[in-house]
This record gives structure tokens, sequence and C-alpha cells, in this order.
């Protein structure tokens, strides 16, 4: 294609966040900020029928290290079959990351375990490439561990040990953005995507189309997709418009 405004679409992933076995949003990830949704099955649901392919579904309690909601994970992804699923929240271990793989989810994201166990996270990887994500956490150029209340290490340390490690794919937050609505963090975005030729998927701050639309003129650059959480449940505006917005 010549025509530069002819870029492939950006896939969305809406995002449900479950904490105490209900939806909720927090606000730059801090526990106690959390706004309640309702239950987390309608509301993948809702997403699924809005014409969702993929959910970006999280366990806080989970990534929190205070519990899990497994039950209620499993019952979203039931609920939601034939949409892909990226699961995060948690996954630091063989058995969580088993318990993951066999939820029925496309996708899990490695987090805390990639910053504090490289060598188990290196070997995740290896093993089950495309269905692992690593989530890259952000305050500045400092990473943060354990449900974003610890710091994990310099950002582009980290960056080079997982291209080693041949990492498929980066999800990316600014932790500062997240849940605040006040745009995305574009130049860590384009930073990240300057440093590796795998997959980027950008997370934290999307509050409008306008933003969703900055974000698909980066998709030649590798940005593969966006995860949209607090617009929508604001009602920002729908996932119909969003999709409109994020395709070709």
């Amino acid at each position: 294609m010549s025509e530069f405004n002819r870029t492939p679409g950006l896939t969305l992933l809406p995002a449900v966040d479950v904490a105490g076995g209900k939806a909720v949003r927090l606000t730059q990830g801090e526990a106690g900020t959390e706004t309640n949704y309702g239950d987390p099955v309608d509301a993948a649901s809702d997403w699924a029928d809005q014409g969702a392919k993929w959910i970006h579904l999280v366990d806080l309690d989970a990534a929190f290290g205070r519990g899990n909601n497994l039950g209620i994970i499993k019952k979203v992804i039931r609920a939601t079959r034939g949409v892909n699923i990226e699961l995060s929240g948690g996954i630091r271990d063989d058995r969580s990351l088993d318990t993951a793989l066999e939820s029925g989810a496309k996708r899990i994201n490695l987090g805390t375990a990639a910053l504090e166990n490289p060598e188990w996270a290196a070997h995740v990887i290896a093993q089950y490439g495309e269905a692992v994500a690593v989530g890259l956490d952000v305050r500045g150029t400092t990473l943060a561990a354990r449900g974003w209340t610890r710091e994990g290490g310099d950002l582009w340390q980290v960056m080079d040990r997982l291209e080693d490690a041949g990492c498929a794919r980066y999800v990316v937050t600014d932790v500062t953005k997240d849940g605040t609505l006040k745009g995305p963090n574009v130049e860590l975005l384009q930073q990240v995507m300057a440093r590796t030729h795998r997959p980027v998927i950008a997370s934290g701050g999307i509050s409008s189309l306008d933003d969703l639309a900055t974000l698909r003129e980066l998709v030649p650059n590798g940005l593969e997709g966006a995860i949209v959480g607090k617009a929508l449940y604001a009602g920002a505006f729908t996932l119909a418009e969003a999709l409109d917005v994020a395709s070709d």
C-alpha cells in the first residue's frame, strides 16, 4: 500500500480487572482507589457482544499477592468463548503458570516474575513463545513490580535481557497514566518500539477517540494493540466507536 494513511488496524483489548470478585478500575494502579463496575462476567460478555476480539483480563488480587479470583476468571473465559483472552496477574511460578495456561486464555502476561526471576521467565518464554507476553509497567524508566508496589529495575536493562531471551511481545504501561484519562505516553511507546522488532501493546491513559487515532498511527512502527479500560467504563466512547477508529 502506498498511501500513508492506509495503516493496518490497531487491535483493541477492553480491560476487565477483577478484585474481590468484582470488575474494578484503579487509579495509577493503587490499591484502595477501586471503582466498582459490577460483575466481571457481565462486563466481559458486554465487550464480547460489542465486537471485542480480545479481552485483557487481570486478577488484581493475585497481582497484589492477596489471594485470587480463579473461579471468576474461569467463568469469564467460559462466558466469552470465541474471544481471545490475555490473562495477567500473579503468574510467578510453575503452579500459577500452569493454572493460567490451562484456564483457556490465549495468551498470558508475565510481570513481576520477568523482573524478579529472570532465568525462570526466560525458560517460560522459550517454551511457550507466542503464548507469553511480558508486561513492562513503568514509572519514568523504572519498572514497577508486585502489583506496582515495588521497584523492579531499569526498563532498558530488563528489555535487553528479554530481547536476548526471545520475548515475543511487550505490554507497556505508564503506571502514572493508568486510570487517569490523561492520554497515553506516546514518547515511552516510541522509545520501546525503537529497541525491539517485537510487537508492542499500549496500556494506560487512553481517554478519547483521538488518543486511539494517535496510537493507530504508530502501528507501522510496531504498535500492535491498545488496552482500553476506564474510558470505556466511564462512557467516554463506545467500544463500537473505538473499534471503528482503530481499524484500517
